[in-house]
């Protein structure tokens, strides 16, 4: 069973930065086998579990280093196979909440862990910030970075499924390789 989960660190619940971590995470399991049935925050392959995490509902607790909920869901996507990291662009690099987030971690919090990083912005000057600024925490936090991260601009969120598998022709198969047999 592949575990895939999603963490996405807008402050807004629901978001559009959310809906393309969650349609990431729908093209990798897509890629691992045939649709079995709806879960929350989308389809699951067979022989897939999923966790989507919306950092915005869990906000006031980001803090709180005894938060139980918050301590599960972190101890769950240090567990995952898969985990798919998304922000939207703040000042050229990801948010604080989602910076918060990856603050629960100690070092090598994430080792083992294939991730993916993802971020939506304004327009296509900040497409290297899913790389400068995503990746390297990812990586210091001992996480496995096979692909390009997702950069998706204002304008593709009409057509986010263009966007996504476009990204996902190259990048899907390296993840898909670098998970445990």
């Amino acid at each position: 069973m592949t575990s895939i989960a999603t963490v996405t660190g807008n402050p807004k619940p629901d978001s559009r930065t959310h809906g393309v971590a969650v349609a990431v995470a729908d093209a990798i399991a897509a890629a691992i086998g045939p649709t079995a049935g709806p879960v929350p925050g989308g389809p699951a392959a067979a022989g897939v579990t999923r966790l989507d995490i919306d950092l915005a509902i869990r906000a006031s607790r980001l803090f709180d280093p005894g938060d139980p909920e918050l301590t599960r869901l972190t101890a769950e996507v240090a567990a995952s196979d898969v985990a798919v990291f998304a922000s939207p662009t703040y000042k050229a690099a990801y948010t604080g909440m989602l910076k918060a987030f990856l603050d629960r971690y100690g070092g090598n919090g994430l080792a083992g862990v294939v991730a993916v990083p993802v971020m939506t912005g304004g327009w296509p000057g900040h497409l290297l910030s899913v790389e400068v600024h995503l990746r390297p925490v990812l990586v210091e936090l001992g996480a496995i970075v096979p692909a390009r991260g997702l950069y998706v601009t204002e304008p593709e969120l009409d057509d986010l499924g263009a966007a996504v598998g476009k990204w996902a022709q190259a990048a899907v198969p390296l993840i898909t390789r670098s998970l445990p047999r």
